[in-house]
């Protein structure tokens, strides 16, 4: 599970330099960009969250 952490970590510190282009030039392709790695980034943060609750239950399932 810590590579899915790196993942994380890896696509945001990726869009650093594109919120620095958006927010402060206003460059409109990298608010293109800052929207497609926030999208990828929930999508990611969907999976963990689902992995993370499929495994509790198996671990549940196995006490009883």
């Amino acid at each position: 599970m810590a590579n899915r952490f790196d993942e994380i970590k890896n696509l945001v510190m990726s869009l650093e330099g594109d919120f620095k282009k958006f927010y402060e030039q206003g460059n409109k392709a990298a608010g293109t960009r800052i929207r497609k790695g926030m999208l990828e980034l929930k999508n990611l943060a969907q999976d963990i969250r689902k992995n993370v609750q499929d495994i509790k239950n198996e671990q549940e399932a196995t006490k009883k």
